[in-house]
């Protein structure tokens, strides 16, 4: 971000403010989808403690390049991916194989608020993180399970990776050109929308809680959640029985509504109902097409999408994008033009809304993270602090939250319990 848009961005919002402040939250999740819920509840203001392996940790610590400091081995720090889902936390290192370490975990959930994870059935079993079990330990725990299929099952057992969920719950399906192969989304937005639905779970156990329940447990499978997204694409299918096709940047029930390029560049045309329609139109100078009773309404265009859509692909190369863009800006029809990230990360509305802050992890390198998208109160945005080194927190937190002496946590070092 340059300088003078960095000074004129707002200013994060103390932590001791925000609506989790007191809130402990273990985070024992691995990759994304678990991260990204617990960095939702960081974000909100808990003390989310992350538990990761000694020596390796995430896994997610050498996705790369890009690595933070470079990709020299003896300077890099942790990966790009890694970077993006672990703000706003505190780490430290256990390896679970050893009993000492499992009773550190015990006493750990006993003091937590709540606990997320993502194991397999094996896992969970092998370190005592059954419901039952966490019920007995702490009955006023809230868990939150994420695994590929859900607890339940005839796939309960099957590992979930973004990419296959993808695939089996459809969304390749209708991703693509529609004469092309089946796409997976840019990103893993399986894990994405989980962990998103994972924090939702959270919360309301929170809240359950706060009106005298016991600790709610909640089973988060990313083929349900990939399922649940897509929305009107299932509920048609639901309705018809036919199976939907790829639309491309198209919609399935709108029309005018997708990418057009233009003499230039590319911009997205969303003409949302009929009057957007005619105003585009006349601001485009084709009365005829909005006379065209083919085009009347949405129902219309939708069933002449193929010409309509013909005729729109010739008028659009006709200018260029920024053309367009002042046109339809003039006519108040939505639109947008196709932007590169770095220059949406450099856009006047983001550096307004704080999205990109400035952190400094433990080493004292100095980097950009992207901020939490919640506003709290009319405040700025959600303060970022860099995400946790390995293991980086360890005595503090065993200090704090199990009040273990500096002996005894020298103690646990040397079995190779904690790092």
């Amino acid at each position: 971000m340059p300088d003078d848009a960095q000074q004129h961005a707002p200013r994060p919002v103390e932590r001791g403010v925000l609506p989790l402040a007191g809130v402990r939250v273990l985070d024992l999740s691995r990759v994304l989808a678990g991260p990204v819920c617990c960095q939702v509840l960081g974000d909100l203001g808990a003390d989310v403690v992350k538990v990761e392996r000694p020596v390796v940790g995430d896994d997610t610590r050498q996705w790369g390049p890009p690595f933070l400091g470079g990709d020299d081995p003896s300077e890099r720090g942790p990966s790009a991916y890694y970077l993006s889902c672990n703000r706003n936390k505190r780490g430290i290192a256990l390896d679970l194989e050893q009993p000492a370490a499992r009773e550190v975990l015990d006493d750990l959930i006993r003091r937590a608020d709540v606990l997320v994870e993502n194991f397999l059935p094996a896992a969970l079993a092998k370190f005592g993180l059954e419901p039952a079990r966490l019920r007995s330990l702490n009955p006023r725990l809230v868990s939150v399970s994420i695994s590929g299929f859900g607890r339940t099952g005839p796939l309960a057992d099957a590992p979930g990776y973004d990419l296959a969920i993808q695939a089996l719950a459809g969304l390749m399906a209708i991703t693509g050109e529609p004469d092309g192969a089946p796409m997976k989304v840019g990103v893993a937005i399986s894990d994405v929308l989980t962990g998103l639905y994972a924090a939702i779970s959270a919360i309301s156990g929170l809240h359950a809680r706060g009106r005298g329940q016991a600790g709610a447990s909640f089973d988060l499978a990313l083929a349900d959640c990939t399922l649940a997204s897509l929305v009107n694409v299932v509920q048609s299918t639901l309705l018809t029985g036919r199976r939907p096709r790829r639309y491309g940047n198209a919609h399935p029930q709108i029309v005018p509504y997708e990418a057009f390029a233009t003499a230039d560049g590319h911009l997205v045309l969303a003409v949302g109902n009929d009057r957007q329609w005619q105003r585009f139109c006349r601001a485009a100078g084709r009365d005829d097409l909005a006379a065209d009773s083919r085009y009347a309404t949405n129902p219309l265009r939708v069933e002449n999408r193929e010409t309509l859509i013909a005729e729109l692909r010739r008028e659009f190369q006709s200018r260029s994008n920024a053309a367009w863009l002042a046109l339809l800006a003039q006519a108040e029809v939505p639109h947008a033009p196709v932007v590169p990230i770095d220059e949406g990360l450099a856009a006047p509305q983001t550096v307004a809304r704080g999205m990109v802050q400035t952190a400094t992890d433990s080493c004292g390198r100095t980097f950009r993270l992207l901020a939490s998208p919640i506003h709290v109160n009319g405040s700025g945005p959600l303060p970022v602090a860099a995400p946790p080194a390995l293991g980086e927190h360890t005595d503090e937190v065993l200090r704090q939250w199990l009040g273990l002496t500096d002996e005894r946590i020298a103690d646990l070092r040397t079995s190779g319990a904690i790092a």
